[in-house]
C-alpha cells in the first residue's frame, strides 16, 4: 500500500474538497434555475406556450415513458448521434491530417473551409431532403455538416501552431514526416482534439434535435424499434 507524505495527503483532501464544492455549485446552479423557472411560469411572467415549466416538462417525459414511446425516440436519436459524431471526427481529423501533411493544398482551401463553416446550414434544410430524403439519413448529413468544418479548422490550426523547436529536434535524428506527426504532431494536440470532441458533441446535438434536424426531417419512432 503507498504511503504518501502529509503534505501530498493535504494536497489530495483539498482537490477532493475542491471537486466536491464544484458539483455541489453545479447542483445548486441547476436546481436554483428549475426553481426560478417554475416559478416564473406559475406566475405567468414568462410565456409558458413559448417556454414552458419544469413540471409540465416532467409530465410529458412521464406520460412519454407510460406510453413507451420516450425510449424508442431516444435509441434512435443516441444512434444518429453517435454516427454522427463518429464520422465529423473520423473525417475531420483525415482532413485536417491531408492540409498539414500538404501546406499547398491547405493554402488554397484555406478561405473555402472559413466560408463553409460559416454558411447558414439549417438554411440547406429542404436541399438535404430532396438529396437524402426525410429520415434518419438527413438528420445524421445535417449535423455532419454544422460540426465537420469546426473539427478540420481546430485539428487542423492545432497542428500547423506546434513549436518549431520540437520539430526541428526530432528532424535532427533523421525523423520522417510521418514519424514527426505519430511523436510530435499528434501527442502534442491531444487536449486539442478532446476539447474539439467537446464542442462537437453539442454541435451535433444543435444538428439533431429541435428546432433543427428533428424539426426540419420529421425524426419518428421508426418501425425497427
Amino acid at each position: 500500500m503507498k504511503k504518501y507524505s502529509l503534505e501530498h495527503q493535504y494536497y489530495l483532501k483539498k482537490k477532493k474538497k475542491e471537486n466536491i464544492l464544484v458539483l455541489f455549485l453545479q447542483l445548486l446552479i441547476i436546481l436554483l434555475f428549475l426553481i426560478g423557472w417554475e416559478l416564473l411560469s406559475q406566475k405567468n411572467m414568462i410565456n409558458t406556450f413559448l417556454y414552458s415549466s419544469p413540471s409540465r416538462i416532467f409530465d410529458t417525459l412521464y406520460h412519454l415513458i407510460l406510453d413507451g414511446k420516450l425510449f424508442p425516440n431516444l435509441l434512435i436519436t443516441i444512434y444518429e448521434l453517435l454516427i454522427s459524431f463518429i464520422l465529423s471526427l473520423g473525417v475531420g481529423l483525415m482532413i485536417a491530417i491531408l492540409l498539414w501533411n500538404n501546406s499547398f493544398l491547405a493554402k488554397v482551401v484555406d478561405p473555402f473551409l472559413t466560408i463553409l463553416n460559416s454558411l447558414p446550414k439549417v438554411a440547406l434544410g429542404p436541399l438535404i431532403i430532396i438529396w437524402f430524403g426525410a429520415g434518419v439519413n438527413s438528420i445524421v448529413f445535417m449535423s455532419l455538416l454544422i460540426s465537420i468544418f469546426v473539427t478540420i479548422i481546430n485539428i487542423y490550426y492545432g497542428f500547423i501552431h506546434v513549436p518549431n523547436n520540437y520539430i526541428t529536434m526530432i528532424t535532427s535524428f533523421g525523423a520522417k514526416k510521418w514519424q514527426v506527426f505519430r511523436y510530435v504532431i499528434f501527442p502534442y494536440n491531444i487536449k486539442t482534439i478532446i476539447s474539439t470532441l467537446k464542442v462537437n458533441l453539442s454541435l451535433n446535438l444543435i444538428g439533431l434535435l429541435p428546432p433543427v434536424g428533428e424539426k426540419i426531417f420529421f425524426n419518428k419512432c421508426y418501425s425497427r424499434y
